[in-house]
């Protein structure tokens, strides 16, 4: 039987949810490399680790190396690589907190916004509620009226938000055009969006990088976890849910990145912040009810009549 866009396949919302957890946590192995590195350098050390394994994976698979869908590809790399990953550890940088970087998760709004017209994916039913849901422990998380941030970081975060954005419905496109090899097309474009972060690396002034211990091991988190292999969990992702769910379910991503933030490196959520949590969890919750009783009613004997 062909699966249908009407339920959420059980290996996809697995899959992201082992991505919430990887790029949550993240947000602390970066938080620390950037006490040995400045960022952008950074930035190139994870993203050459992240496509050097990924080309050794296709050399083991024996897989053809030759790019595929060029335009696409690039436009792919540009803003799922290059934009995303440069914008998203500047403003970690300028925000100077782990919970500015959160606004980066404004992106699943994004999502929805791009989706409908380009996708001609609506929002039906109960998703309403829990995209206002959403919405508000968002607000909550972020608490927009207490931001000691800088405007530069919040405008850098909400840029980094929309190149996410801009990219996965692009990857969806990609998508209905013909098949796509999740990791040659993770490879390529990570390596098209190399480029540009080697030229803003060359032309920005740094200091040397520290190769200390807790800087090996962050590195090699983001390079061989968060950047290789959260690049090919959120394109297959892309692949098997719709992009609307697949942007709002990743709301979780923040709460883990608040938490994770709060255990190791001491930002204690406020009030708001954890009530913002418990109402993304309730969201959460709504999307997986609704996509549970969907697939049920898919899979019922009376709707194969």
């Amino acid at each position: 039987m062909k699966t249908t866009n009407r339920f959420l396949p059980f290996p996809a919302l697995l899959a992201l949810a082992a991505l919430s957890v990887l790029w949550g946590y993240n947000w602390v192995m970066m938080k620390l490399a950037l006490s040995y590195s400045d960022p952008f350098d950074f930035a190139v050390l994870r993203t050459l680790l992240g496509a050097a394994c990924l080309w050794a994976i296709l050399l083991w698979q024996r897989r053809p190396l030759r790019p595929t869908r060029f335009a696409d590809t690039l436009f792919l790399g540009l803003t799922q690589t290059s934009a995303y990953f440069l914008l998203s550890i500047w403003a970690l940088v300028e925000g100077g907190a782990g919970k500015t970087a959160v606004l980066v998760f404004v992106m699943p709004f994004w999502v929805l916004l791009m989706a409908w017209p380009i996708l001609g994916e609506r929002v039906q039913g109960s998703q309403w509620v829990a995209v206002v849901l959403a919405f508000l422990g968002l607000v909550l998380i972020l608490e927009p009226w207490g931001l000691a941030s800088s405007r530069l970081s919040k405008t850098l975060a909400a840029l980094a938000g929309v190149a996410w954005a801009v990219s996965s419905v692009h990857a969806k496109r990609m998508q209905r055009k013909g098949e796509l090899d999740v990791l040659s097309v993770t490879f390529w474009q990570m390596l098209y969006g190399l480029a540009p972060i080697i030229v803003v690396a060359l032309l920005v002034p740094s200091r040397p990088v520290q190769w200390t211990g807790p800087f090996v091991i962050a590195l090699l988190y983001n390079g061989l976890l968060s950047t290789a292999a959260g690049g090919l969990l959120w394109l297959y992702i892309l692949q098997r849910l719709p992009a609307g769910a697949a942007g709002m379910s990743s709301l979780a991503i923040p709460v883990i990145a608040i938490l994770t933030s709060w255990i190791h490196l001491g930002e204690v959520p406020s009030i708001a912040e954890l009530t913002g949590m418990v109402l993304v969890a309730v969201a959460l919750g709504l999307l997986s009810l609704r996509a549970m009783l969907l697939q049920r009613r898919a899979m019922s004997p009376a709707s194969e009549l």
